[in-house]
């Protein structure tokens, strides 16, 4: 399965306050939640998982994409539970981490910006047409070898973003075999063992796709940003609050993702044996 990166994204979506007390450690990753944005990165990570449930569907059951296929795919990613699941691993992740170093530099002015131009990118990228018109951009720029893909490649070098990703995706495709394997939907010889090679063998492919993702949607997200701007930013990635940040990212959308896939594959498997029935 194709992951979209689990950048840092987005805009302010306000929730109620919770019922019980919070104590201040959990008040300060609330408050960084919400200058991250990840109630809106949640929901279009929702409309890139119901555009890949469909392609599933279509390529896996003999039915197709039906409309019984697609309310299991809608339940499967429901945005309250992505979130829950995000907000409670991520805060546990940041536990200790310099939550104040980080709100300081996501509620700056500069902050702002980047946050807005990274949830414009990715949404407009549900767009086939401009997430095409994205690569070749990429494509020419790493061609010319350009200032700003240079900038972006120290961006990405910062942060680890090739490598986390693959990893994250070769997990998630691991556990989507595995749901396949549990559900009862593979052939008697498929196990954890030779499902864990099948995917080890998908590794160059995710590692090209991504690659490309990642140069696409940081081009398009970061054109308008000043090179002192940019430079900022990477600064910021490159400290300790920087990298504990990006960490806690990575542990909490990956496991999500986990989860989501493991949760797909039992599906397949439900699906395809009562079509076979």
């Amino acid at each position: 399965m194709l992951r979209k990166l689990a950048f840092v994204t987005t805009a302010f979506f306000f929730t109620a306050s919770p019922l019980w007390p919070q104590s201040s450690a959990d008040a300060q990753v609330d408050a960084l939640f919400d200058a991250l944005g990840l109630h809106e990165t949640v929901e279009i990570m929702r409309a890139e998982g119901l555009d890949y449930g469909d392609t599933l569907g279509d390529d896996m059951l003999p039915g197709g994409a039906a409309p019984e296929w697609s309310a299991a795919v809608s339940q499967i990613y429901d945005t309250e539970m992505m979130y829950e699941e995000i907000r409670g691993a991520m805060g546990e992740a940041l536990d200790g981490a310099d939550v104040d170093a980080m709100l300081a530099f996501f509620t700056s002015e500069l902050g702002r910006t980047i946050i807005n131009l990274e949830v414009s990118a990715r949404r407009a990228m549900l767009d086939d047409a401009v997430e095409q018109a994205s690569n070749e951009h990429a494509a020419i720029a790493a061609m010319d070898e350009t200032p700003r893909y240079a900038m972006v490649t120290e961006f990405i070098d910062a942060n680890d973003l090739i490598e986390n990703n693959v990893v994250g995706a070769l997990n998630s495709s691991y556990a989507f075999y595995l749901g396949l394997i549990d559900g009862g939907a593979m052939p008697a010889g498929v196990t954890a063992e030779t499902a864990l090679q099948d995917v080890w063998a998908q590794e160059p492919d995710i590692r090209n796709t991504t690659t490309e993702w990642a140069y696409s949607f940081l081009l398009l997200a970061y054109q308008p940003l000043s090179d002192a701007d940019l430079e900022a930013y990477i600064a910021f990635s490159s400290s300790d609050a920087g990298k504990e940040m990006t960490d806690a990212l990575f542990i909490a959308f990956d496991g999500m993702f986990d989860d989501i896939s493991r949760a797909l594959g039992l599906a397949v498997s439900r699906f395809m044996i009562s079509q076979e029935l």
